[in-house]
């Protein structure tokens, strides 16, 4: 972690559970982290908390379904704290819904967010790692559902992390073909 240390981290859906977990031990090893979601008044006061750490905690208001928010909020981040190098995608939404009975806006909100807000911070932090010449990070905290259906409720979200699981791999491919260094991890949770 020590290369890490004083670089930009942007966390999303960084207000609870896994999220909230990654940020708290980004800024105890030092990083500037950037906490995307919804709600920003916990991670407000997990910042709070962390004060006197190596590392710094912000909060950031962003909906990662809505990819203007998301562009806004990685250009405060580089007119701020500088280019970002580490994203963890972590944001992530699932909804009980079927693909024979199911409801459109449930299936597209859980692609807004899972797959096509991943994509666009993506974008938007490689962007940056490009621009600047950064040997970067990308992770997409996945779920073990991106490999396997185990029922018929919650297909969209299946179908969601099979395209993380996708997406990730695609990139590796346009990194390498790029001959850019950075480099992308799927974790599954």
């Amino acid at each position: 972690m020590n290369r890490w240390v004083g670089k930009v981290a942007v966390v999303t859906g960084a207000s609870a559970g896994i999220g909230a977990a990654l940020c708290e031990k980004l800024v105890k090893e030092g990083l500037q982290v950037i906490g995307f979601a919804r709600r920003a008044e916990p991670i407000e006061e997990l910042s709070k908390k962390l004060r006197g750490q190596k590392g710094k905690l912000y909060a950031l208001r962003v909906g990662v379904s809505n990819p203007d928010e998301i562009v806004t909020a990685f250009q405060w981040v580089k007119d701020n704290l500088g280019p970002t190098h580490i994203l963890i995608n972590n944001a992530g939404i699932a909804i009980n819904t079927s693909l024979s009975d199911g409801d459109y806006d449930k299936w597209k909100q859980i692609l807004d967010v899972n797959v096509l807000g991943l994509s666009v911070a993506t974008r938007e932090a490689v962007k940056q790692m490009k621009e600047n010449k950064i040997d970067g990070h990308i992770v997409h905290l996945n779920s073990v559902y991106g490999h396997t259906i185990v029922k018929k409720q919650f297909n969209m979200y299946f179908a969601s992390k099979y395209a993380v699981t996708a997406l990730a791999e695609t990139l590796i491919n346009e990194i390498n073909e790029e001959k850019l260094k950075i480099k992308v991890t799927v974790s599954a949770t």
